[in-house]
C-alpha cells in the first residue's frame, strides 16, 4: 500500500515462529546478527525481487501518496489503486487475504477516474507476467491462487476505447 516499506532479514526465507506468548519471531535479530543460507528451498526471494523491480519502474508505487481503495466482491480480496500526479496510467492491486484458499471476485474497474462512461475499455498490464488484456466495461472478474495471491496491473484508457 506504501511506496515506503522495507522487511525484515529472514522474512524472505519466510522464518515466522513466533515466541510464545510475545509478538517477537524466535530467530528475530534483536540482539544478534544471524547467518542465513537465502537459497534454501521455499524462499521467496524471486518475488521480492519482482515486486523491488516493478516498484523502481512505476511511480506511482513510489510514494505513500495516491491511493484509493475499490469494489471487489469478496471480502477475502483486498482491490486498490495507486496513482502518480501527472501520471495517465493507474496501478490496481488486488490480493487475495485467504492463504488456504483461492479466491475469486467481481470487482470495478474505475472507468470513471478518466471521466469514461460504464461500457468503455481499459488496456490491462499485469506486471508480474507482462500479459496486456483489454477489460470492456467496469465489471471484471478476477480468480487469485494460493499460488499466487497478488495480481499487479497497469491500466490506462485503452487506444480503440
Amino acid at each position: 500500500l506504501s511506496g515506503l516499506w522495507g522487511m525484515y532479514s529472514g522474512f524472505e526465507v519466510c522464518e515466522a515462529a513466533a515466541l510464545p506468548g510475545r509478538e517477537e519471531y524466535l530467530d528475530a535479530e534483536k540482539y544478534e546478527i544471524r547467518p542465513r543460507d537465502y537459497s534454501m528451498p521455499g524462499n521467496i526471494m524471486a518475488e521480492i525481487g519482482q515486486l523491488n523491480r516493478i516498484r523502481k519502474a512505476e511511480p506511482a508505487l513510489q510514494s505513500h501518496t495516491g491511493l484509493t481503495f475499490y469494489n471487489a466482491y469478496n471480502d477475502n480480496i483486498l482491490y486498490y489503486g495507486k496513482h502518480a500526479q501527472g501520471e495517465n496510467a493507474r496501478i490496481l492491486v488486488a490480493v487475495n487475504l485467504d492463504p488456504h484458499h483461492p479466491q475469486e471476485a467481481t470487482f470495478e474497474a474505475p472507468l470513471w477516474e478518466w471521466g469514461l462512461d460504464d461500457e468503455k475499455a481499459l488496456e490491462a498490464r499485469d506486471l508480474l507476467s507482462g500479459h496486456v488484456s483489454l477489460w470492456r466495461g467496469k465489471v471484471q472478474r478476477l480468480w487469485l491462487g494460493t499460488d499466487r495471491p497478488y495480481v499487479i496491473w497497469r491500466v490506462a484508457p485503452a487506444r480503440t476505447a
